[in-house]
């Protein structure tokens, strides 16, 4: 049998870490990830998956990222359910987090927190889905195609790459401190 994820989107809310009586960590966040196709009005849409991470990998998870932040988990897709308060049964279908990568830097995550913190709460997943570039005009409300080409038009009138972030403009090596690294 075989029972493997493997997802890569943005974080929508901070990780809420919790402690179990016995004092295991578990993490509990929701992915946003974006789907392959367009819908019929050209938008491309997201999909929100219920992740749960547990022990160290929990804690340090929670340290490390935040909403927004772009990264990639492996693991395996669970079903529960329970009794609510109601007596209703309720099932939950979830990932269970194995092992994540971090697919931002540390000033990236930064500096985008800076700019979406106080106007939209950081929560830039609007019907365009989410944009990775490093632009700072990207409407939340256009289509992923507009979005696209006005970071193109911007990369075109700085005269440099915006969207690649190792293409040195003027042919020199590339310095990487030891904070732009995700570990």
């Amino acid at each position: 049998m075989i029972n493997r994820v493997v997802l890569i989107g943005r974080l929508t809310r901070d990780v809420e870490l919790r402690y179990t009586q016995s004092g295991v960590a578990v993490g509990t966040f929701s992915l946003a990830v974006n789907r392959q196709f367009t819908n019929s009005n050209g938008d491309r849409e997201a999909d929100f998956i219920n992740c749960v991470i547990w022990r160290k990998s929990a804690e340090n998870f929670a340290n490390f990222t935040g909403k927004g932040a772009l990264v990639a988990v492996e693991g395996r897709l669970q079903t529960r359910n329970y009794e609510n308060s109601a007596g209703q049964r309720v099932y939950v279908t979830e990932v269970v987090v194995d092992n994540f990568s971090l697919l931002e830097s540390k000033s990236e995550s930064e500096r985008r927190r800076a700019q979406n913190g106080s106007s939209n709460g950081g929560n830039d997943f609007g019907n365009g889905g989410f944009n990775n570039q490093s632009a700072g005009n990207v409407d939340p409300f256009a289509s992923a195609n507009q979005n696209n080409q006005n970071n193109n038009n911007q990369a075109q009138s700085n005269g440099n790459d915006s969207t690649n972030p190792f293409a040195a403009g003027n042919g020199d090596s590339i310095d990487i401190s030891d904070d732009d690294l995700p570990f």
